[in-house]
């Protein structure tokens, strides 16, 4: 019994060794390793630089102020190393400026104000968690209070133009009582009533005096590095063709008095489906409209051959 344990011993260590020998035998030469390409790492973090002039809707940044050039500088590092939003704040804003801009106009409203609902919102229709909806994030009672018809069935706040022509309004009066076009935008994040306290109270009569909470302290610096960004796309490292942007797409407009059964039907029978209907149309919130009292509405229709058949 011991011979045949000594015999077996003695096969396994001679496999084990032929194993140890063939391992070596099959290791890469060194030659082989130093032949193998090196990683670069290409990828570098700079510091940006605080341009030397800088105003929103003509007002200008006091950049002197250490506390506000610091307050600016983080958010133009924040905002152009989030290079992911930032890009598709670039693709969207190609497809909603066209339809925030002469709103903006036709209102008397600096056009820097679309950069307001680019960091309200990200343009796109996001529900915050006090309940404000839309692009211009709009709460419900502000919405009815300006003849935004908002409930279950309808709800105007998702309806660019209508929701920008209510932040228009709503942007003028703040600065009929507030003095600067800063201010108004400050009191489109804090309230009205909430700036002027807080004027009052410090006894300033500047944004950039105010000692004023992290949301509304960063409020106007956000806005003010978008629009940098945005208009300087090259200077802060964003790289895109034309064709890489989003494009609205062309629609015409049906004219709805009556109920609607069944959207699903309604979208067939003008040749799209249930979800363009929608994407078109995201002020509709069910898949019926109620319409009792023989209210106009318009409905966006997308033309034909931009989509494929439903």
């Amino acid at each position: 019994m011991n011979t045949i344990k000594n015999v077996l011993a003695a096969i396994g260590l001679i496999c084990l060794s032929g194993l140890f020998i063939f391992a070596v035998q099959k290791a890469p030469e060194d030659n082989t390793i130093s032949s193998e390409e090196k990683i670069v790492n290409d990828y570098n973090v700079y510091a940006i630089p605080v341009p030397e002039n800088l105003d929103f809707a003509g007002e200008p940044v006091p950049l002197g102020d250490p506390d506000v050039y610091e307050r600016m500088d983080r958010e133009l590092l924040v905002n152009t190393y989030w290079q992911s939003n930032g890009l598709l704040m670039f693709k969207r804003a190609q497809k909603y400026f066209p339809v925030i801009e002469p709103i903006l106009k036709e209102h008397g409203i600096p056009d820097d104000f679309k950069y307001l609902a680019v960091i309200e919102s990200g343009l796109s229709n996001v529900v915050s968690p006090a309940g404000a909806r839309g692009i211009w994030q709009i709460m419900p009672a502000t919405a009815r209070e300006n003849g935004l018809e908002v409930n279950d069935n309808v709800d105007e706040r998702y309806h660019l133009a209508k929701s920008t022509e209510l932040a228009c309004k709503y942007l003028l009066k703040s600065k009929e009582s507030l003095g600067s076009w800063t201010l108004a935008a400050a009191a489109y994040n804090a309230g009205n009533a909430g700036v002027s306290r807080r004027l009052k109270e410090q006894n300033v009569k500047d944004y950039y005096d105010l000692l004023l909470g992290e949301e509304t302290g960063r409020y106007i610096f956000r806005i003010i590095a978008l629009k940098e960004i945005l208009k300087n796309p090259k200077a802060y490292g964003f790289n895109f063709n034309k064709s890489d942007l989003y494009n609205s797409i062309p629609t015409y407009e049906v004219k709805v008095d009556t109920e609607v059964n069944d959207f699903t039907a309604f979208a067939e029978k003008h040749g799209i489906n249930y979800k363009i209907l929608k994407i078109h149309n995201p002020w509709l919130r069910e898949d019926h409209l109620n319409n009792k009292s023989r209210k106009q509405y318009i409905i966006e229709i997308p033309e034909k051959g931009y989509y494929s058949k439903p």
